[in-house]
């Protein structure tokens, strides 16, 4: 007795993708996310055509998978959008703006180039043809031009952007507005089964128009001394790819997909002596050789007197559900929503708590008083969780009151971020006024030696004490051999050329060291260091140069402190030293 064979007519299989499956996972990433969509139905003994039909426009067809469970084989799997009503893309009155647009980009860069060779012209005249009489009418000349190109350029720019706007707004007008239009992509799949019987087939696919961004919030209680940061890490999840993502669980991925990504190469890098380019006519050269170095001097001139004016001018609640790290590595991490979650298809932020953490912070003070008697509270949060902490803004709470929004870098566990916590009205510094005094010595060659002394008063009005109040401030740089600075009071090592230095006065001694002095201590509590001696990163190098220092001072309850900064400055008593 034989078997008859299956039939050899397809049986075909009608299915709609919102009507006939369900979405079983979601995995997002940073701009796009990955959809595992299950259909469950019956097929017939022999070749069943399948044809599901309502994909996402935006599906990435490259990227469809097709999985499948029961006693049946998949074939070939095509992809295509359905054929219907002609959606168009542009429009005559669209491909004229796109016209304009490009005649006027490419005025607004011939402009942009004239005005630069302008200025190559200008710094090209030489002091050789120097031509005094024609000095006046060469800077109106150059007024005048350089005045009409940008007044050019303002007018191109201007109607750029009008000419973007008219380009948005014909765009939206032959969108297509129905919702069902953006569900057109179809696929076919042909699936081979030994006997009837029902059959479970994923679809899992990307798509593009989906986002999730980390944001935080960071509460802060200052009274708590373990764990006094309480970090907040959710997400922001937007989605505009068609189809309605309802009751899905969702994973969100820190990795970025990448596509054709290589090592990048290095091209040759040529060096070449500049040729200015030749003038086009011999008229204009001869006319405008003579004016070369007044033109040239007058307008280096001026702008150097403009800089010298600018120098001298500038100052028990509830709790949160909480993500769990499904996987982790070196280079990204998965965290899985907890439940199931609706997203629909509007690109509004929906947001979703990842986890609550309780995290140890170093609290600090840090004060400008030269530039600003007011106190900056900082705490420097240490990610001891296994969570990865991306980018992103936070919502900063200072016991119980809103602060201000900051922004959270990439950190790894273990790693340290800062975190402005804005103003602690309750240390009150005053910058006094500076003293001064000058006295002079020598018979021949006369000295003067300038003495200033700075006095700034702390007052910690807490009931409590602090640790790690910073009080930065700077002596002068001498920017002539003339004249040279003395550091008095912190006796820190100054730095010079040759290494570091610091030449004292009858109150100090010479000292000579190859690595500046990294601190020293001028009371108790109180301790003297150069301006990013404390920094992990520093280099010994340069520490110093820009003579900024700073005091790290322990201030008690309800309790005053004084720091002081004296230095002398040693000239020839007949210069007149400019910036005292």
């Amino acid at each position: 007795m034989t078997t008859d064979p299956p039939p050899f007519e397809p049986s075909k299989v009608e299915l709609k993708s919102l009507e006939n499956s369900k979405i079983i996972a979601v995995s997002l990433y940073s701009s796009r996310a990955e959809i595992t969509r299950l259909f469950k139905f019956a097929v017939k003994a022999g070749q069943n055509q399948v044809h599901i039909s309502g994909l996402p426009n935006v599906l990435e067809s490259e990227s469809l998978r097709v999985e499948g469970r029961g006693a049946a084989t998949i074939h070939d799997v095509t992809v295509s959008l359905a054929k219907g009503e002609h959606v168009p893309t542009s429009t005559p009155k669209l491909d004229e703006l796109f016209k304009t647009r490009e005649k006027t980009a490419q005025a607004l860069q011939r402009c942009e180039k004239a005005v630069i060779a302008l200025e190559q012209y200008l710094g090209s005249l030489t002091v050789e043809h120097l031509d005094a009489s024609k000095l006046d009418a060469a800077l109106e000349q150059y007024d005048s031009t350089g005045g009409r190109l940008d007044a050019r350029k303002t007018e191109l720019a201007e109607e750029l952007r009008l000419l973007d706007e008219q380009i948005t707004s014909e765009r939206k007008s032959i969108a297509v507005p129905h919702e069902t239009s953006k569900l057109r992509m179809e696929t076919s799949i042909g699936v081979f089964a030994e006997a009837e019987g029902d059959v479970e087939v994923a679809l899992i696919y990307a798509v593009p128009y989906a986002t999730w961004t980390a944001f935080y919030d960071i509460r802060v209680q200052m009274d708590t001394k373990e764990n006094p940061v309480n970090l907040i890490y959710k997400a922001a999840v937007r989605q505009n790819t068609g189809e309605s993502w309802d009751d899905v669980p969702l994973q969100l991925e820190t990795s970025t997909p990448t596509f054709g990504l290589g090592i990048p190469k290095l091209s040759p890098w040529n060096l070449d002596v500049y040729r200015p380019p030749p003038t086009r006519t011999v008229s204009l050269a001869k006319a405008a050789a003579p004016l070369a170095a007044p033109m040239a001097s007058a307008v280096r001139y001026r702008r150097a007197l403009r800089q010298d004016e600018e120098e001298e001018e500038s100052v028990p609640d509830m709790g949160y559900g909480g993500a769990t790290v499904t996987s982790s590595g070196n280079v990204s991490a998965t965290f899985r929503v907890p439940g199931l979650v609706t997203i629909p298809c509007d690109n509004d932020a929906h947001n979703f708590t990842i986890v609550e953490l309780s995290l140890k912070a170093a609290m600090s003070w840090v004060s400008v008083p030269k530039m600003d008697a007011k106190t900056h509270l900082n705490a420097r949060i240490t990610n001891e969780s296994e969570y990865t902490l991306l980018s992103g803004t936070a919502s900063v709470y200072v016991d119980g009151s809103f602060i201000s929004r900051t922004a959270v870098p990439a950190v790894s566990p273990q790693e340290n971020f800062d975190c402005p916590l804005g103003l602690d009205p309750s240390i009150r510094i005053t910058y006094h006024p500076i003293l001064k005094s000058r006295t002079q010595s020598g018979f021949y060659n006369k000295t003067a030696t300038h003495n200033f002394s700075q006095r700034i008063t702390i007052h910690n009005t807490k009931s409590s004490a602090i640790d790690g109040l910073k009080v930065i401030d700077q002596v002068p740089i001498s920017q002539d051999g003339q004249i040279e600075v003395r550091l008095v009071n912190p006796a820190l090592v100054l730095p010079t050329e040759g290494g570091f230095t610091s030449t004292a006065n009858k109150r100090a001694s010479t000292i000579v060291a190859k690595q500046p002095q990294a601190a020293v201590n001028v009371a108790e509590g109180v301790m003297a260091q150069w301006d990013g001696a404390d920094e992990a990163s520093v280099d010994l190098e340069v520490l110093g140069r820009d003579r900024k220092l700073n005091w790290i001072a322990s201030v008690p309850a309800q309790g005053k402190i004084s720091l002081a900064l004296e230095w002398e400055v040693v000239a020839p008593a007949s210069a007149h030293v400019v910036g005292l």
